[in-house]
This record gives C-alpha cells, structure tokens and sequence, in this order.
C-alpha cells in the first residue's frame, strides 16, 4: 500500500492506494513545517486516523507540503507522520514539484499554486529549474486567496467600495472594522482568514469592480512571477488551487492579454500526483 498527500495551508488531502488499487482520501488540517511544529502535526493525525486499522500495510508515502522547501523543514513533517507508518518509507517533496508533477506530468511548462497562498516555477519535465522568490502572504502572495482578502479589506475601509459591495461587506462582516483587525492581528493564522473574504469576492465575481479586483491581482502575479521566466512565451502555464479554479475566467483573461498559453487548471492536484505515482508501482 502507498499512501500520496497533498498539504496546503488550509487542509490535507491523503489518498490511500491498496496493492489492489482500491482506494480511501482522508482529509486533514493542513500542515505547514514553517507554522507548524511535529507534535502539533501528530495531534491532528492521531484524531485523523484513529479509526484505521491498515497504516502498517503501508510501504510508501509521498508527501507534497507548502513549506518543505529543505531538509530541515521536510524533518518537521518526517517527525510529525513517521509514526503512524512504521514500515514506510517517507518522501517529502515541496508542493510547486506536487503541482509540476500534476500539471506537466513529464513535459516542460510552468506551474503555478493559486490557493490560500501562491507560488510558481519553471518545470523541465523532470525537476523545478527555476523558482521566483515567494514572499508569503506579508510581502507576497499575489493572486491568492489571502491577497484577494488583503484588498477587498483595504477597499472596503478605504471607502472605495461601490456602495451596494459596500453594504454586503457590512452584512457580511457586522463587527465591522474591531473585529476584523483583532482577527488580522491577534489570529495565529491570519493568512487563513484573510483568505477566507475569497468566498464573499466569489459571491460577487460577476459585479464590474470585483472582477477588475481580481484580475488586478491576478495580473500581479503573472507580472511578477510567470513574466520572469525564461521561455514563457510558448511554454504551457498551468494552475493548481482552489482560486485558481473558482475564478477561472478573468484568470484566463489575464493570460490572453499577456500572450500566455494557459494549460491545465486543477482544484486538487492530488488526483494526478496519485495517477503519477501509480505508473511506477501498479
């Protein structure tokens, strides 16, 4: 048995692939080496995978996290699982090569995250050769679901809204700016919640002034990521994520007016990563 997770910030997805190929997806908090420590990681899962009575079946699991840039952050998640596979052996991968390996499968492109959080590389059909720095959600994150919150926010205090946006963010939002600031800066997470306003901008993606704020966005993203890459011009630029996927006509948009050759747009990337894998074990 094999085991392929896919962690965002937000959740994990882990699928479970019997020598038979029979297979179970068992969704989790998402798990952050960065934000997270092993024991918090273990906590979770110990809740996650109480019920299951297979983990020692398994011989193998890939692990695809936002965070596991090195092997410093990969032993965070080592530390956190290896416990609950005591006869696996643990590969931990970065999420962009989860995202690369989805999109490209074994062709050249460049891979794109637009989630909770955002991210890109340049893939040449086996490893990530170039990666434009991610700042996170602080400096960065353009064209994800925390900047999406971060200027819907500034819009709405700022006084910029049209009205009617206006007074949904009110309804919305009634505890208005106290208690948006406390969950901004008293929040643990607060690129999650800030994430979270991506919902409200989804409800009302189709009013004038939300779609040019998305496309604004989105358009930041391309220019400070995908534009950097050498051969953009004719490589596919494919997308994994959920706001990728849920504003997928002013993303593509953006891609025309840029000359970029959209590729694949995927909400879970897991679903690939499983077919991926499988051609090496079934």
């Amino acid at each position: 048995m094999i085991v392929v997770a896919d962690s965002g910030s937000s959740k994990t997805d882990w699928v479970f692939i019997g020598n038979d190929g029979t297979q179970q997806t068992i969704t989790s908090a998402g798990f952050n080496p960065v934000l997270h420590r092993a024991e918090e990681i273990s906590s979770e899962l110990a809740e996650r995978f109480r019920n299951l009575d297979f983990l020692k079946e398994v011989t193998k699991v890939f692990f695809y996290g936002s965070g596991c840039w090195d092997e410093k952050r990969a032993e965070v998640i080592i530390q956190g699982i290896q416990s609950f596979f005591p006869n696996a052996r643990l590969v931990i991968e970065h999420d962009l090569l989860g995202a690369a390996r989805a999109t490209c499968g074994e062709k050249p492109g460049i891979a794109c995250i637009l989630g909770t959080g955002s991210n890109s590389c340049l893939y040449d059909g086996r490893d990530i050769v170039d990666n434009v720095t991610n700042l996170g959600y602080l400096l960065g994150d353009e064209g994800s679901g925390s900047h999406l919150g971060k200027m819907i926010i500034r819009a709405y205090f700022y006084r910029e809204l049209p009205p009617e946006l206006a007074k949904g963010m009110q309804i919305r939002f009634p505890g208005g700016k106290t208690d948006i600031l406390d969950k901004i800066y008293g929040n643990e997470k607060p690129n999650l919640f800030l994430a979270s306003f991506a919902s409200w901008v989804g409800d009302n993606a189709t009013h004038p002034y939300i779609h040019a704020l998305v496309k604004r966005s989105f358009g930041k993203f391309l220019d400070r990521q995908v534009l950097k890459y050498e051969g953009h011009a004719h490589l596919p630029v494919h997308f994994v994520g959920s706001i990728a996927h849920h504003f997928i006509a002013p993303l593509a948009e953006c891609c025309e007016e840029r000359n970029l050759h959209l590729g694949k747009v995927l909400s879970k990337p897991v679903g690939e990563l499983v077919s991926y894998h499988l051609k090496d074990v079934m």
